[in-house]
């Protein structure tokens, strides 16, 4: 199993958690994403999640975690040294950029025709990149800047 199918794996684990309170961008797992990435305090969870849940698996697999150490989702698509891939496959990160610098990242699930699913944190049923809960959500593939391979 690689690395990408074993964080999938565990960000499975992770549906259903919750910033407490709502809207705070902290909690208790939340709080535990963000400080694996070095941050102390209530900010934007979904690369810190994404990184996370990769640091998870590799430890599992006693490898070494190749996911930029980062809060940042373009950060993280700029410092990555991992295959940027035109064509998703479960495993998969997937980055969007709204500009500004603002962007939205998780894990591809599965791929079905031009959409994902994919497991989010910072999220929230209406697709929010700035929700509360780790779950499920579909994604247009035309809408992301691209996929990480790890």
């Amino acid at each position: 199993m690689g690395m990408g199918i074993k964080a999938l794996a565990v960000a499975v684990s992770q549906l259903g958690v919750q910033e407490q309170p709502k809207g705070s961008n902290w909690g208790p797992e939340v709080s535990g994403y963000l400080k694996s990435v070095g941050i102390n305090f209530a900010a934007s969870w979904c690369a810190a999640f994404v990184y996370w849940s990769h640091d998870q698996a590799a430890k599992a697999m006693k490898i070494a975690n190749t996911v930029p150490k980062t809060g940042g989702v373009l950060n993280m698509w700029n410092k990555s040294t991992a295959n940027r891939v035109t064509v998703p496959q479960p495993g998969d990160v997937f980055i969007m950029d709204f500009g500004k610098g603002l962007g939205h990242t998780g894990i591809v699930e599965r791929v079905e025709g031009l959409n994902i699913h994919t497991i989010e944190g910072n999220t929230n049923d209406d697709g929010s990149r700035e929700g509360y809960v780790v779950c499920r959500r579909v994604r247009s593939i035309a809408k992301c800047k691209g996929f990480l391979r790890f």
